[in-house]
């Protein structure tokens, strides 16, 4: 999309052993002194004396404050003294609640924690300990890192609490336990009844947790022991599935078949390892099956879970109920002009280009934002909701793929916002696999819920649109989107896939970002795919080929 208005220290002598923060937190007389003189006890109480009298201390922090407040928290964590290491947090009753459990719950035991060389406020650590639970024990080591602030009510320097701070694994409210799973293991099989591995693909951890969770208990498998995170309610909210960390004994796994396919998991992974915080999913047409899904550089399932601003791909969407609507045919002149204004906003093309006498068809191949957006005086504020979710399936909330997964939102919203909708911004947000669900409906010419697992196997319902396109809508979009691949802003990449195909690309705008995230959806048969690149730059360049080289497989 174009551009938019965007609304005195005391020195002591210390010990040797602990001068730099690169030793194990040992626990010890001579740690015992490092914290007596340099900021433990001893500097608590001239802060208590003296606080009456003075200002409170702000600034930037010392090193020397750096260094005492982390090691004070480590070593109390260490010993195994959640109230005291909580003490050294800003939030000291989640912290407490969290470190108790560590190792009541958690059954964590001969905690070692090593910190390394502070990065400004930032200490970076790694801990060693073991997972004991009725006679069964596995060691655990992983990395972690604090920060340490300065308290605003009296200037102290504590630790900037959040669970992740005990394990990278855990978001604010999760818990870490330990004992019989909550659901047996699952052996997740590709459609032709291979096995699906994180290792084999690496896009697929998240997956195979959902999976997990969903159909663990329906599978036929048997829970083992292990330690895992319990996602909390926020968690929850973000659909986050529980995660494993440590299997103490394994249980024995039910069997689940997918719908996804050996050859373009393959490929996908090996198309968004060429770019950072790529992402891309395949489905087919005809049915909805997803054929792949993948991820690079998230952490997180953006292809499934993601919920980003979609750019100019939302003007497939928009163009279905223009083009219902009658307001617009794709051979009708419409021009797009270099600047409109709309409800106190002044909307820009990219590079400030216009199309002075073309038609509609070519506005839409260029991408051209005002040809869209100059329709806002003519529509309710519901309409495009409406069409998104009447003939789309999209913003319902009923999606149900198998494993958790966001079914995009267009909300009802009006004035400037209402203008900025029609190309994807605003307040739309989408992911991969709902784009490559609208590139899919406009091949089909009717929506199919995508999904993971086949409803066949726990008979759940899949979620259907209110209404079809007409084969008249079906015919316009195509030819705009034929039109987009052979000669728009889609060409490029879409090079050679031949007249049964279509493309649209996008470009989103986000706040405090250098570069647009780049999009792109196509078909090509009865095949459909979308992926986005996070602060890429211009969809045709970044998420262009990568989808193409999948469409470039065949069916």
């Amino acid at each position: 999309m174009g551009k938019r208005r965007r609304v005195a220290e005391r020195r002591t002598n210390r010990p040797a052993v602990l001068g730099a923060m690169t030793a194990v937190v040992a626990v010890g007389a001579g740690l015992g002194a490092y914290l007596l003189y340099d900021g433990g006890a001893a500097a608590d109480a001239r802060t208590a004396t003296t606080a009456g009298h003075r200002a409170v201390k702000t600034g930037p922090l010392t090193a020397s404050e750096i260094r005492t407040a982390s090691t004070r928290f480590l070593t109390a964590w260490q010993q195994g003294k959640a109230a005291d290491a909580a003490a050294a947090t800003d939030d000291t009753a989640a912290a407490q609640a969290l470190l108790t459990g560590y190792t009541k719950d958690a059954h964590i035991k001969d905690v070692t924690v090593t910190a390394k060389p502070a990065a400004g406020a930032k200490v970076p650590f790694s801990v060693r300990a073991t997972v004991s639970y009725q006679g069964h024990s596995k060691p655990l080591a992983y990395g972690s890192s604090l920060t340490v602030v300065r308290r605003a009510s009296d200037g102290r320097p504590l630790v900037d609490w959040h669970a992740s701070v005990v394990h990278p694994e855990l978001k604010d409210g999760d818990t870490l336990v330990t004992g019989e799973s909550g659901t047996p293991p699952v052996k997740a099989l590709d459609r032709h009844g291979g096995e699906l591995t994180a290792a084999k693909y690496p896009s697929l951890g998240t997956v195979l947790d959902g999976l997990r969770e969903k159909y663990g208990k329906k599978a036929g498998g048997k829970a083992g022991v292990e330690l895992r995170v319990v996602r909390g309610k926020a968690s929850k909210a973000a659909k986050l599935s529980d995660k494993t960390l440590v299997e103490l004994s394994k249980g024995t796994p039910g069997t689940v078949q997918t719908t996804l396919s050996p050859v373009y998991q393959a490929a996908a992974e090996q198309q968004v390892a060429k770019q950072d915080r790529s992402s891309v999913v395949v489905v087919r047409p005809s049915t909805g099956e997803i054929l792949a899904v993948a991820n690079h550089g998230h952490g997180f399932n953006v292809g499934f879970q993601g919920s980003l601003a979609p750019g100019s791909t939302m003007k497939i969407v928009t163009s279905t109920m223009l083009f219902e609507k009658g307001l617009v045919t794709p051979e009708a002149e419409h021009p797009c002009p270099k600047t409109y204004k709309l409800a106190g906003w002044t909307f820009h093309n990219d590079a400030d280009s216009e199309i002075k006498h073309g038609s509609f068809k070519l506005s839409f191949g260029a991408s051209c934002n005002n040809a869209f957006i100059d329709f806002a005086p003519k529509l309710s504020n519901s309409d495009l909701t409406k069409e998104a979710q009447q003939v789309y399936g999209l913003g319902m909330n009923n999606w149900s793929i198998g494993v958790p997964s966001f079914d995009g939102s267009v909300p009802v919203q009006s004035g400037a916002q209402m203008g900025a909708s029609l190309i994807g911004q605003g307040g739309v947000r989408m992911n991969p696999l709902n784009m490559a669900s609208v590139s899919a409906t406009v091949a089909s010419g009717v929506f199919h819920q995508p999904y993971l697992v086949s409803p066949d196997v726990d008979h759940r319902t899949l979620a259907k649109a209110a209404r079809t396109m007409s084969a008249k809508t079906q015919s316009q979009l195509k030819e705009v989107m034929r039109y987009t691949a052979a000669y728009g802003t889609a060409a490029k990449p879409m090079a050679g896939l031949g007249p049964d195909s279509g493309a649209k690309t996008g470009s989103a705008e986000v706040d405090g970002q250098k570069k647009p995230n780049g999009w792109f959806t196509a078909y090509r048969g009865d095949l459909a795919a979308a992926g986005v690149v996070q602060a890429g730059g211009h969809g045709g360049d970044t998420a262009g080929p990568m989808v193409a080289a999948l469409l470039k497989m065949g069916g």
